[in-house]
């Protein structure tokens, strides 16, 4: 459930060359893509994290403190969308430069739409686990989330509003910067 050392050095790099000041990310876990996005940001950033299990991202904030990026890390325990409807609500629309997204596959698609209107244009939104094994491609495999990232991979090659890349780097880590 966690991502790979090589995505979260290259995630890091994305942060670091768009300048990205405020992030949103959809699934912590025990923190790491988290820490690896707030070491590359520049002073005075945000990261907004959004889980609900306080006993994994207990590790996650023991692990922000020991390296010092806590300070830059807000974690909100809630359900993503909630927590995503929230910070639209507050007039965060447009806010954001980059969205991390690697929680429920089943809300894949829920996510993209909010954290997209989260993004200012020119912003990027990262989704993991894109390849899911290679059971995307399989049409033997039909279970919920495989057809959830299906689907959502299907709309996104019609959408518009992004521009779209797949990275074959973990379990496949899509791009899609907001246009």
């Amino acid at each position: 459930m966690q991502i790979a050392p090589e995505q979260g050095r290259f995630m890091a790099l994305l942060v670091e060359l768009l300048g990205a000041r405020r992030i949103v990310e959809v699934g912590t876990f025990t923190g790491y893509s988290a820490l690896c996005m707030a070491e590359a940001m520049p002073a005075g950033g945000e990261l907004i994290c959004c889980d609900l299990s306080e006993q994994w991202t207990d590790i996650a904030r023991d692990f922000w403190r020991k390296t010092g990026v806590e300070a830059r890390i807000e974690l909100r325990l809630a359900p993503a969308l909630e927590t995503l409807d929230t910070l639209l609500a507050e007039g965060q629309e447009g806010r954001f430069v980059l969205a991390f997204i690697d929680a429920d596959k089943g809300s894949y698609g829920a996510y993209f739409e909010r954290c997209l209107r989260l993004l200012r244009p020119g912003g990027l939104m990262l989704m993991d686990d894109t390849l899911w094994g290679g059971d995307v491609a399989d049409p033997e495999k039909q279970d919920a989330d495989t057809l959830a990232i299906r689907t959502l991979k299907a709309a996104l090659l019609k959408d518009d509003r992004i521009t779209l890349s797949l990275v074959p780097i973990g379990d496949g880590l899509t791009l899609a910067r907001r246009r």
